[in-house]
């Protein structure tokens, strides 16, 4: 009987777990490694989708049966600096916010910020006056569609948003690769940032946050349809960000004095987040 592809997976995904569970349950299975990707395959198509089934139920192997065995050494963490290696464009989108961030002096320099942001502004006394958009394009500044992802107001801010793109980012760069999350975060921040300039005209706005939203929304609606460990993220965090996103709707924050919410951005990146998800996910779903 011919061999029937079950899974196609990243080197970096354990599968230790899960080929003990089928050595347990005596199931055939083979597994090789192409294209930078572990292939797992077993006799005859019934058979392989049975197994899919089972990891998409016990993608770790069985809980119980684990527990019954001798707890395992547990293997060393890797440290940071394989991490910042195996999470290459994570850690450059990273440091180039931290390089504008101390150029910007954490947004008290408008003469920095004012080359980044995206509209060309000048303050005289207490008042901004921005450039039209066109201006800007028409004179070849297309970088503005999306460094205002760059730019941020404030250590919390930084700090917050630096946390998430490394939490979301890595899980997707090893699951879809580096490419495919530079793509994602470009895209992301495009969308996020009309979204804003639609929504509130011209104002000056900045931060990953746009971004963030839609690889949150990648992520979860991914994992929805195509079940896989690194997108699996803990439970309550979707519904956190979602209710944060109302409240921040709401003009709570806002008027609590926290200062002002892109809140078209939030909603862009997370609308353009669940369709690059939704894509996806249905094309792994279909290659499964």
């Amino acid at each position: 009987m011919s061999p029937v592809e079950v899974l196609r997976l990243p080197l970096t995904v354990d599968l230790s777990g899960f080929i003990a569970l089928l050595q347990r349950l005596e199931v055939p299975y083979r597994v090789s490694e192409e294209s930078g990707e572990q292939v797992l395959w077993v006799p005859g198509a019934q058979l392989a989708d049975q197994v899919r089934g089972l990891y998409e139920r016990f993608p770790d192997g069985d809980p119980h049966f684990q527990l019954q065995q001798e707890a395992p050494r547990e293997a060393p963490r890797p440290g940071l600096l394989a991490q910042l290696k195996a999470s290459r464009i994570t850690s450059l989108v990273l440091l180039v916010t931290l390089v504008v961030a101390a150029l910007t002096n954490l947004g008290d320099n408008f003469s920095v910020i004012s080359w980044l942001s995206f509209q060309e502004f000048q303050i005289e006394g207490d008042y901004i006056y921005f450039s039209p958009l066109a201006e800007g394009l028409e004179a070849g500044q297309w970088w503005r569609l999306v460094t205002p992802m760059l730019i941020h107001f404030g250590i919390l801010h930084l700090a917050m948003n630096g946390m998430w793109f490394w939490e979301l980012g890595r899980r997707i760069e090893s699951r879809q690769g580096g490419f495919m999350l530079l793509v994602l975060t470009l895209g992301f921040s495009l969308v996020s940032d009309f979204a804003q300039y639609f929504s509130s005209g011209a104002s000056l706005f900045g931060g990953l946050s746009g971004v963030l939203y839609g690889l949150l929304g990648h992520c979860w609606v991914f994992q929805r349809l195509a079940p896989c460990p690194a997108y699996r993220l803990p439970p309550g965090v979707m519904a956190m960000m979602l209710i944060w996103l109302l409240v921040c709707l709401s003009g709570l924050i806002t008027a609590l004095g926290f200062g002002a919410i892109a809140n078209g951005a939030h909603v862009g990146g997370l609308v353009a987040g669940c369709a690059t998800g939704l894509i996806g996910g249905a094309l792994a779903r279909l290659r499964r």
